[in-house]
């Protein structure tokens, strides 16, 4: 006799495989290429200069340190619709209001962000920052600071075409931002096509312009694609839906405080590396960018992960809701272990990208980054499982228990041992990324442990 139900379980698990590959590769790609955006900056600044690129460093940490939280609230449109497409009745509606409640929040997240991001050399100066770089760095963010609501309007356009899993349009559009970046930080830094040579400003300003960009052609294509026009995403714009955004808020500012207890504490260890020269700075820095751009991959999957497990949450299919949370899960920790493989055998070779290694002038900066590389390769696997956990969870509509999680691991346990090995056991700059690799494995721990306990008692909503 013919075990049909294995064969079943076997095909069930391969699609959700075929599926979230499909869904996952897109928002992968997308979100290399939004941090290629930052990266490109860096890039062009350490070919500036060491000090402009210590200055670039600071402005975008702290301009991040308030974007990433204004995104995860953002992000909340995500699981909202999947769960409506899930769910079926009234989707087209209930889309379109959650869309449009998001925006909402980005305009009214905005201004107070504006406010912060204009004092950012006052706001560099109380953590101690070089007075110098901390006035370098307001200068840079000045400019940086108006891409801040067009890049919130792309996050929301994002989430939309996701929860439709066809992502591909975000990749396209976001390819399209680069090069614009490119070319307008080539002409703005340098000085180019007859315009004036800015150097930090210019590179800040070419980011705002390129965000300008990404969301103006992704609106184009949503508001004229016949897949998409349907939804009618921008019209009656005007009309509140305040249940809709109360509970937009009330997933979202946990989502944004969740990211942003991960994000702060890495921009925290930029200013503690202020402690210790200008080389450090430098060296953290490539370190940090290399590290986001392996963690693109575990983040887009996690964003997989939300709509998939969204959707099987409005559909209320439990046994969806397990293949395609734990699918997205061992697609994640694999590709971070392959990736902590590279970091070890390669590392002199990803510091050349950033720094002519050749240079005397840049040794100290390439010694350091070797020794902070071997760090974050020991810590990629835990940033994989607790990022694509994160967005399993997500896809439940649990939020407020990872966010607490997220402010203990990092705040309470990783942050406070990085401080005691740095500065009393004599580790030094080293230290700081002892303690943030332990803060990663002890969310990551939590959170799985929260997955594996939900979906033992049942889906309730957390």
């Amino acid at each position: 006799m013919i075990d049909r139900s294995g064969a079943f379980t076997r095909a069930a698990w391969l699609a959700e495989l075929r599926a979230t590959l499909a869904l996952g590769w897109p928002l992968v790609l997308t979100n290399v290429a939004q941090i290629a955006l930052t990266t490109t900056d860096v890039i062009v600044l350490g070919r500036v200069s060491a000090s402009a690129l210590a200055a670039g460093a600071l402005g975008v940490n702290l301009y991040f340190a308030i974007l990433i939280f204004a995104i995860g609230l953002i992000t909340a449109t995500s699981p909202m619709m999947a769960e409506a497409i899930g769910r079926g009745l009234h989707a087209v509606r209930d889309i379109r209001r959650t869309f449009r409640q998001g925006l909402w929040s980005a305009v009214i997240i905005s201004v107070p962000a504006w406010l912060l991001l204009w004092h950012a050399e006052s706001i560099l100066l109380l953590f101690g920052q070089v007075p110098q770089a901390a006035a370098d760095a307001q200068s840079f963010v000045r400019m940086l600071q108006w891409g801040f609501l067009p890049t919130l309007g792309f996050i929301a356009l994002r989430s939309f075409v996701a929860a439709l899993q066809r992502p591909i349009w975000a990749l396209v559009v976001t390819g399209l931002a680069i090069l614009f970046n490119i070319v307008a930080n080539w002409a703005l830094v340098f000085g180019h096509l007859g315009l004036p040579a800015m150097g930090l400003r210019g590179s800040g300003l070419a980011t705002t312009l390129s965000n300008v960009f990404l969301f103006v052609s992704f609106a184009l294509v949503v508001g004229f694609h016949r897949k998409f026009r349907r939804y009618h995403l921008f019209g009656r714009w005007w009309r509140a839906d305040w249940p809709r955004f109360a509970k937009l808020w009330r997933l979202g500012v946990p989502i944004g405080a969740t990211v942003a207890f991960e994000i702060t504490v890495f921009n925290a260890s930029v200013f503690l590396m202020g402690q210790f020269g200008t080389a450090a700075i430098a060296a953290h820095t490539i370190a940090l960018q290399i590290g986001s751009v392996t963690f693109m991959v575990p983040m887009g999957l996690s964003q997989a992960a939300t709509v998939r497990v969204g959707q099987a949450f409005g559909a209320g299919d439990r046994d969806a809701i397990t293949r395609a949370g734990w699918t997205a899960f061992a697609l994640g920790v694999g590709f971070m272990a392959s990736m902590s493989a590279l970091l070890l055998l390669t590392p002199r070779f990803l510091i050349s990208a950033f720094l002519d290694i050749n240079d005397a002038a840049n040794h100290a900066v390439v010694d350091i980054a070797m020794s902070f590389l071997f760090c974050v390769a020991v810590f990629q696997i835990a940033d994989g499982a607790q990022s694509v956990a994160s967005g399993m969870l997500r896809g439940l509509q649990d939020t407020r228990v990872p966010m607490i999680f997220a402010l203990v691991g990092y705040w309470g346990f990783g942050m406070p041992l990085g401080l005691l090995l740095a500065f009393r056991l004599g580790f030094g700059s080293v230290g700081i990324w002892i303690g943030l690799a332990a803060g990663l494995a002890a969310v990551a721990l939590v959170m799985v442990w929260r997955w594996t306990w939900r979906r033992r008692l049942g889906l309730l909503r957390g």
